[in-house]
């Protein structure tokens, strides 16, 4: 089998004979020149499975399932809220993201947020092409843009949120991040001016808020992304 692999959005199942769209049609066919007979890899929720081409009709790829190769684990549910950022960094931070395993991209407008508007079929491309790539079974959600003081009203009661401050002088991370944990767990990084002075103390006033100094230095927000989800991770794969 071919080692490449493709996200399907329908659902998928042994014997289930089917076809890719257009765009992975040419993919499969015309850049990677799989051949009839031959297989690679689809995966959704449903899991992972080995699809053997049946036949090329019009560009267009007709496969057969023919065995499951991965089953979906139960993973932490672990989101990222931002405030957007320019394009090319953003797509950057979103594809590292997918590939260090956030299931929920939440942006958010605060009060210092500049760019308000997102590309959204470019940045679901790029969940999907990351997930691909990192051999992980669940693609990222995305949600709509949404206020920050919405977001925080309607956070889950059973939610921990990892709030990135710079003025935060301890970390209890370690004793609060385990795998027993209930509920999801919530990255909060600030925009590029950071929270106003009303936002932090509305964040620090929630009931399951927890800061998180990532530097002495100033990050962008990208990089403070990334850090934030390493951290988490090591915490959680310790306990």
């Amino acid at each position: 089998m071919s080692n490449i692999r493709l996200f399907f959005s329908e659902s998928l199942s042994l014997n289930l004979t089917a076809k890719l769209d257009k765009s992975q049609s040419h993919y499969i066919n015309k850049v990677m020149r799989v051949k009839v007979n031959e297989t690679f890899s689809l995966f959704n929720t449903s899991g992972e499975w080995e699809a053997k081409i049946k036949e090329v009709s019009k560009g267009i790829v007709e496969f057969n399932i023919i065995k499951q190769l991965r089953q979906k684990k139960n993973t932490k549910e672990i989101w990222l809220a931002f405030s957007p950022i320019k394009s090319n960094y953003f797509n950057f931070m979103i594809q590292k993201a997918t590939e260090l395993g956030i299931t929920k991209f939440i942006p958010l407008i605060t009060d210092r947020t500049i760019v308000r508007k997102i590309n959204y079929e470019r940045i679901k491309k790029i969940i999907i092409e990351s997930s691909e790539q990192s051999n992980r079974i669940s693609v990222p959600d995305i949600n709509k843009l949404e206020n920050l003081q919405i977001f925080l009203n309607n956070f889950p009661k059973e939610g921990n949120l990892i709030f990135c401050d710079i003025n935060s002088k301890t970390s209890n991370l370690k004793n609060i991040l385990s795998k027993n944990i209930k509920g999801p767990i919530c990255i909060l990084i600030g925009p590029e001016g950071d929270f106003s002075e009303n936002e932090r103390q509305s964040i620090i006033d929630m009931d399951r808020s927890f800061p998180l100094s990532l530097s002495s230095n100033i990050l962008r927000v990208e990089t403070a992304a990334i850090a934030a989800i390493s951290i988490v991770n090591f915490h959680l794969e310790k306990s």
